[in-house]
């Protein structure tokens, strides 16, 4: 079973997102503190991560940052999903190396398309 790791501290969010993905099968685990989030990845190693960009603890940006700076995780996908969906806040997200971006709130089947595409399921 393909694993999605998701980074977000809103437990609605969370619990939506949770819903969604294993109803299509993922086994998907769910970590709320950006600072936590590392770890949680090398304990993993999900297939793809979904990350908020506003944490406690860490930001989105820093982790997806570190993680893109570890020759481990370079090419993991990784779905920023977040409610500051500005140009600037984008593109920062994708100078960081970030596979996909999408805005919050989101569509059900928008996510779960993206997310099969970014798995190529």
């Amino acid at each position: 079973m393909r694993q999605v790791l998701l980074i977000e501290d809103e437990a609605n969010i969370a619990e939506a997102l949770r819903f969604i993905l294993s109803r299509d099968g993922w086994a998907v685990s769910v970590v709320a503190d950006g600072a936590l989030a590392l770890a949680e990845v090398a304990r993993l190693r999900p297939d793809l991560v979904i990350l908020d960009s506003m944490l406690p603890g860490m930001s989105g940006l820093e982790i997806l940052t570190a993680l893109r700076a570890d020759p481990l995780h370079e090419d993991l996908p990784i779905l920023m999903l977040t409610a500051k969906g500005q140009l600037r806040d984008r593109e920062a997200a994708e100078r960081a190396g970030v596979s996909a971006f999408m805005s919050k709130p989101f569509d059900n089947s928008e996510i779960r398309a993206l997310v099969r595409e970014l798995l190529g399921a």
